[in-house]
């Protein structure tokens, strides 16, 4: 009996270890400041959001650090984020973290960011787009009112550094 015991307790301790992400290592790193989320980034070299939309025209993708105003945030987890242009007109880009590994503070609209990954051009579907809209606390009618899928620049950030 205390040997099947050890065994579990064993077995545990080995799957617990096996559990841990790539977000622990980035906090063992000292990102658990509160302004640091996923790999441990910082300002420099960033290009405003403003910048990035010219130079998504002309490729599907690029790898790239950016820095924007956040305008929404996923209200279920804080799964995802959209950045927003300091010129009125431009489309939002949502944001959306390496391999799910980590999530963003829900109250962070208004605030500055820097992200870094890959930005690229992608086609959202109607499905996901009311899902998000759902996820963002849109009512029935505005979730509703979504019939088209929308072509639209997203980025996939490995690291998010919060500026203000």
């Amino acid at each position: 009996m205390l040997k099947k015991i050890c065994l579990y307790f064993g077995t545990a301790i080995v799957l617990a270890a096996c559990g841990t992400n790539s977000n622990n290592a980035a906090l063992a790193q000292g990102a658990s400041d509160g302004k640091h989320f996923g790999a441990l980034i910082n300002a420099d070299n960033a290009i405003s959001y403003d910048a990035l939309l010219p130079k998504m025209a002309t490729t599907d993708s690029l790898a790239t650090k950016v820095t924007g105003t956040v305008h929404e945030v996923c209200q279920k987890k804080g799964c995802w984020m959209t950045l927003v242009s300091d010129q009125p007109g431009q489309p939002e880009m949502r944001v959306t973290f390496k391999d799910y590994a980590f999530f963003m503070p829900k109250d962070l609209s208004g605030k500055r960011v820097v992200i870094d990954g890959f930005a690229f051009v992608d086609v959202t579907s109607v499905a996901d787009l009311r899902h998000y809209a759902e996820d963002g606390g849109k009512s029935k009618e505005e979730i509703a009112a979504i019939t088209q899928p929308k072509r639209e620049v997203a980025f996939e950030a490995a690291g998010v550094l919060i500026l203000n």
